[in-house]
Order: structure tokens, then C-alpha cells, then sequence
């Protein structure tokens, strides 16, 4: 059985997913993606088959992790240029305790057997079994985050395009708010800022929950990214290019003034 594995030295997509070995491209490549874990689809079938010894040894990462873990689905097969698991399989945030941590672990594990992502792998032509590993990172507590896609998804032109709002990112997937949308040619220029409304955003609290929240009323439609944020950003997608080639969508966040990465993969078709 593989145990768990620094997430920079996750490299076989048939073991961790294409998540686990996304990130670990990012790590080794030095770009700023939160360092974490790997955990195998093998062991995470033995956790969810309440393996003790296993659980134990899972348990005992979170020290590590804590005060709060971000716990991420990385499937077989996922993120392809074909096929995007993007909102199919559940991520658990703000995992405070250890037995907290294992729950979340095996939800991520039955959100590949709902209805919804069994019909979305039927469509896709996926006829593999599910097989989910999982990324534990330290939960990044972001006040500003978003999505930034290398080719603009809708024209195709060759641009970065960014859509940004406060608080955690998953306020934009789950369509809360209407983000501000930022373009921006290929040298950094910024070609366009688009205000939003960005009315409430998601916080992670002290008991371990996200929580939805109103935006102060000065801040929802104020932009939400400056103009150095936006430079960063650029300078973030140049490298993201660098290692993974042309054309990806990422995932980032800005905590206490420092940019991360959480995500990097092909635009889908």
C-alpha cells in the first residue's frame, strides 16, 4: 500500500489523480501552490473501509496542517481538455480536527458515486470505475480569489482573462456573486477592468464552517483586484505556461498579500 506522500513527489496520475500531480508539478517547479499531501486512491479506499492503522496515520498529518485543512478531491482521468470534474466531485473546507478531516475524506470519496457525477462520466464516455484520490493542503484563508484562464474561454483570443471576488473562491464556482472581470494582453497591459456584483462571499469561521456573508456596501462594486495584483497575476499565468504549456484555466487566491496557486489544468473544449 502506498502511504501518504509529500504532495511534491506525487508523479503517477494512476496512484493520485491528476490534482495530486498537478500540484506536485507546481512544487517542484517552485511556483506558489500550498504545500500538502497526497493521499492514493488505494488509501483511500482503506480509509473509507475504516482501516485503523491507516486512519491513524492520516489522522496524524493534520498537526502539520492545522489550524485548518483543505481537503480536495484528485480523480483518475480528471481535467482533461476533453472533460472538466470541475463542481462533480465535492472539495471540504476548513477542516479543524482530525476525525473532521477523515469525514471529509470519505465525503470526497462518495461524491464520485452521485447521480450527477456517475451521468457526467456516462456522458463523457468514461466508462472506468471512479477512482478518487485526495490533496490535503493547509486551507488558505483568501481574501480575494478567483479563476484566470490563459485563451479567453469565450472568444478564444489569446489573453489572460480573470474573474476575481472576495473572500473564498467557491462563491464564483457555485455562480453566488457576479465576479469582476479583468482582461489582459499577452505583454501585461490591462485591456479591460469589469465591475461586478459581488454582494456576499464566503469566509471560513473558528468553528469550521463557511459561512456566507454580505459584502460591506462600499466593496460591491468596487474592483477587487489593483493594478499590481492584476501584474501578479500575469506573471503567474507566464509561468504556469512555462510548465504546463498554452491554454490552461487556474485557480489562485490572495491571503496577507501573498498570491497562490491552487490549481492548474487544461481549458476544456
Amino acid at each position: 500500500m502506498t502511504g501518504p506522500v509529500h504532495l511534491r513527489d506525487a508523479t503517477e496520475e494512476r496512484l493520485f489523480g491528476g490534482k495530486c500531480v498537478s500540484l506536485g508539478v507546481a512544487l517542484r517547479a517552485g511556483l506558489p501552490a500550498p504545500d500538502g499531501y497526497a493521499l492514493s486512491v488505494e488509501l483511500v479506499v482503506q480509509i473509507t473501509a475504516a482501516d485503523e492503522p491507516v486512519i491513524n496515520a492520516v489522522k496524524s498529518l493534520f498537526a502539520e496542517l492545522a489550524p485548518a485543512v483543505a481537503v480536495r478531491s484528485s480523480a483518475v482521468g480528471e481535467d482533461s481538455e476533453a472533460a472538466s470534474f470541475a463542481g462533480q466531485h465535492v472539495s471540504v473546507l476548513n477542516v479543524m480536527t482530525p476525525d473532521a478531516m477523515i469525514m471529509a475524506i470519505r465525503q470526497v470519496y462518495d461524491s464520485a458515486a452521485t447521480p450527477e457525477a456517475l451521468a457526467y462520466r456516462k456522458k463523457m464516455g468514461i466508462a472506468d470505475e471512479p477512482a478518487i484520490a485526495v490533496v490535503l493542503q493547509q486551507q488558505i484563508q483568501s481574501e480575494i480569489s478567483g479563476v484566470m484562464f490563459t485563451r479567453h474561454p469565450l472568444s478564444g483570443d489569446s489573453e489572460r482573462y480573470v474573474e476575481a471576488s472576495w473572500g473564498l473562491g467557491e462563491a464564483i464556482v457555485a455562480g453566488l456573486v457576479v465576479p469582476d472581470g479583468f482582461r489582459i494582453a499577452n505583454d501585461g497591459s490591462i485591456i479591460e477592468r469589469i465591475v461586478g456584483e459581488k454582494d456576499i462571499k464566503l469566509v471560513s469561521t473558528s468553528t469550521g464552517e463557511v459561512e456566507e456573508v454580505e459584502v460591506d456596501t462600499d466593496k460591491v462594486e468596487a474592483l477587487c483586484l489593483n493594478d499590481h495584483q492584476l501584474s501578479q497575476l500575469h506573471e503567474l499565468a507566464t509561468a504556469c505556461e512555462d510548465i504546463y504549456g498554452r491554454n490552461i484555466d487556474i485557480e489562485w487566491a490572495f491571503h496577507a498579500g501573498k498570491l497562490y496557486l491552487l490549481q492548474c489544468r487544461a481549458i476544456t473544449r
